[in-house]
């Protein structure tokens, strides 16, 4: 057996995600983790990846309930939040003031 034969595969690996997030989360938490995969898929890889995290690690002595998993949304929103700025950069056109030919 080569080493692809020991990966698990895509679906198997789906799979066992799933399960670890449904033994740590309740079904309010859970709902609002699909709600949310619906329309910021990258947000819930990463709030998912984190959880199973936690989990792996021992630091859920509980299931993460709705109001737990809003904080967790917010420490991975600060964490990836973009910050956007404008810099103008103006340029001079031959207008300088030293030169003032009439």
């Amino acid at each position: 057996m080569g080493i692809l034969a020991m990966r698990p595969n895509r679906k198997q690996s789906t799979e066992m995600r799933n399960s670890i997030l449904a033994q740590v989360l309740d079904q309010s938490a859970r709902a609002r983790l699909s709600n949310l995969a619906l329309v910021k898929p990258e947000k819930t890889k990463a709030v998912e990846n984190y959880l199973i995290q936690m989990a792996r690690y021992g630091q859920l002595s509980e299931k993460v309930s709705e109001q737990g998993l809003i904080e967790i949304l917010k420490k991975v929103s600060q964490q990836t939040e973009k910050t956007t700025t404008v810099k103008f950069n103006r340029r001079k056109v031959m207008d300088s003031d030293e030169d003032d030919d009439y």
